[in-house]
């Protein structure tokens, strides 16, 4: 697909859904592959004004900002991801920036490591069994979102955000390709517990879209890791081909 109808294809998904991050972070992929610097560091600032949790999105949106010749804009949101992906943990996404920053000849914040917040609520999430909060809304316009609206904690899910950042940084994943975009999906569904048998139930009948072995095989050694990867940082994606 070319990257005109790449564009329209993410503007029609946010028209379905304006509060979607993962639509606006496509979006974004999508126009700075077209060169379209100015309108993807838009694109990832509304992602990540979503999504605080998406922090490749703080790194990429200043990288295309600084390519626009918008320093002023690329500083704002480099400053405010290396707040975010130093309090989450996200390190390769710090380092990025982090050099991005030096690029620009600006200093390096610093920023003190913030503890996790305990959950609270009445909530029981089906995967963790633990009591949280449910999320205001599903995070998908379809039977998989609603599911997990309806079975899933806030607490849970925003876990996964973080984890499915660091798995788009290790795997260097391009939402704006579907074959990638698959892979995230299959990341999520094995972290909440959907398998094929109930995404088929949930989607009408629908088969979940089909991932790559070696991609498969990748994310199943993480989620078999409890998504630790912090002895992987920088090396899982040698183990796939793009």
């Amino acid at each position: 697909m070319d990257p005109d109808a790449r564009i329209e294809q993410f503007r029609k998904l946010i028209e379905q859904d304006p509060n979607s991050d993962m639509a606006y972070f496509s979006l974004a992929q999508a126009l700075s592959q077209a060169g379209r610097f100015d309108e993807a560091g838009d694109a990832f600032k509304t992602c990540t004004d979503l999504n605080p949790a998406m922090t490749k999105g703080f790194q990429l949106g200043g990288a295309a900002y600084m390519a626009a010749g918008k320093d002023d804009e690329a500083k704002v949101m480099l400053v405010k991801g290396y707040e975010e992906a130093t309090t989450r943990g996200d390190l390769m996404p710090k380092k990025a920036i982090a050099e991005l920053l030096t690029q620009m000849g600006e200093p390096i914040p610093e920023v003190a490591d913030a503890a996790p917040d305990e959950p609270t609520g009445s909530f029981k999430c089906q995967k963790s069994g633990r009591l949280g909060n449910q999320m205001p809304r599903p995070p998908f316009k379809n039977g998989v979102g609603l599911w997990i609206h309806e079975n899933i904690s806030r607490e849970t899910f925003d876990e996964f955000i973080r984890l499915g950042t660091k798995i788009i940084n290790e795997l260097r994943l391009d939402l704006s390709r579907d074959d990638h975009d698959a892979v995230y999906d299959y990341a999520m569904r094995k972290f909440v517990g959907i398998d094929d048998g109930l995404y088929s139930e949930l989607m009408g009948g629908k088969a979940p879209p089909p991932v790559d072995n070696q991609f498969g095989t990748v994310i199943d050694e993480i989620m078999s890791k409890g998504g630790h990867l912090e002895d992987m940082q920088g090396e899982m994606h040698t183990r796939v081909s793009s």
